[in-house]
């Protein structure tokens, strides 16, 4: 069983622990800081573990010529690449005030910091952990002055051979041991053909005492199930309001409904509540639950109605429990009506069901069950990754 260490304060990853799941945020917030408060809201609302952004230093990233290229992308904020990327990148203090609401909301807060200065902002900042992007991987010295921050760092390995990875294990490991590896094809959005599910397993064989997970661009959510069923201890995925909005990573990313389905977690009750309660948000919680319930973003909706029956604690909050309850499909994130919650699903809904309930809960043998139903052109061969321009 690979070890397992704290990636969080109180959360541990890797052996029997329950799978980790990082929203990737990146800069889906179109530049928007209330744009990206309602993307952690949503995140906390879902039940990921952690909200995770792309932070940058741009002269440290970027030399002058590639900031004054033009970029005329349908996708670009400006009229050259460097106009483009500040308009998407945050302040110092924006990033200190969308952590703090992160800790309110009770979600963990991250960012891949994508250059040694954005990793140094970053670690004053006091994030849990460092997420590592593929387009820095094979960048030697970045990961080994990373590694000496001392905190835990998720790496992600798209694009780079077995090879590089030994490398990677190598610098990484006697500096800081707690670290792990996501099985990742850098494709936006990526097919199945392409996904490699297979490296999971090369991986997990490869480098025995470290956890291993994924980082998926493909659209809908069973290949992600699938990687779990694999034994991927954190998975990462992109996610977004809506998918049609402008932005290169949009189209890969899950959307609210999505990324609850993949959860598969259920409002839950912290207390015994008797017959008649009005609930408050103080009765209730998340939680993997059996038999199903409401959904996470059903929480808010909750506080102000009324039981009809008596509710034990840890019990599942169903439908038919509560008074008059009307499910409402905003997650209180306010949209302009014409912006679709559900564009571009993809997937088989029973399958995902299936597995999911599943994913969080470690329980591998039985998803396995369910395995022989993802489709086998998912699967590819054992360590060869396509290389995919990566942004």
């Amino acid at each position: 069983m690979p070890r397992e260490f704290e990636l969080c304060p109180g959360r541990r990853v890797g052996g029997d622990q329950p799978c980790f799941i990082i929203a990737e945020i990146g800069q889906n917030h179109q530049g928007d800081l209330d744009i990206a408060r309602r993307m952690i809201r949503m995140a906390k609302e879902c039940g990921a573990d952690c909200a995770k952004f792309q932070k940058s230093e741009l002269e440290h990233k970027f030399n002058k010529k590639a900031l004054e290229r033009p970029y005329t992308s349908q996708h670009s904020w400006g009229k050259t690449y460097g106009e483009h990327k500040r308009h998407l990148e945050f302040s110092h203090d924006q990033y200190r005030e969308l952590k703090k609401y992160a800790e309110e909301i009770g979600i963990f807060f991250t960012a891949s910091g994508m250059d040694e200065m954005a990793v140094e902002f970053l670690h004053e900042l006091d994030v849990p952990f460092f997420k590592v992007g593929s387009g820095d991987t094979n960048n030697f010295p970045y990961l080994e002055k990373t590694a000496k921050k001392g905190r835990p760092m998720v790496i992600s390995s798209g694009m780079q051979s077995m090879d590089t990875m030994h490398q990677v294990y190598q610098i990484v490991k006697p500096i800081n041991p707690n670290f792990c590896f996501l099985q990742c094809t850098s494709a936006y959005p990526l097919q199945p053909e392409d996904v490699n599910l297979r490296v999971i397993s090369a991986y997990q064989s490869a480098f025995p005492d470290i956890p291993i997970g994924y980082s998926g661009h493909e659209t809908g959510i069973a290949i992600s199930v699938a990687a779990v069923a694999l034994g991927a201890k954190v998975v990462e995925r992109h996610v977004t309001l809506d998918k049609t909005w402008k932005g290169s990573d949009h189209q890969a990313s899950l959307e609210p409904n999505e990324l609850a389905e993949l959860l598969g977690k259920s409002v839950v009750a912290k207390v015994t509540i008797s017959e008649g309660t009005v609930l408050t948000l103080d009765m209730l919680t998340v939680k993997v639950g059996e038999p199903k319930g409401l959904p996470p973003e059903a929480i808010f909706d909750l506080v102000g109605q009324k039981v009809k029956r008596l509710i034990e604690e840890d019990e599942t909050i169903t439908e038919q429990a509560v008074e008059n309850h009307v499910k409402k499909l905003n997650l209180h994130v306010p949209m302009d009506p014409s912006q679709s919650l559900s564009a571009g699903y993809t997937g088989s809904v029973n399958l995902q069901r299936k597995v999911c309930r599943f994913l969080l809960c470690g329980g591998v043998k039985a998803a396995e069950n369910v395995w022989a139903e993802i489709k086998r052109d998912s699967l590819a061969s054992p360590i060869t990754q396509r290389s995919h321009p990566h942004r």
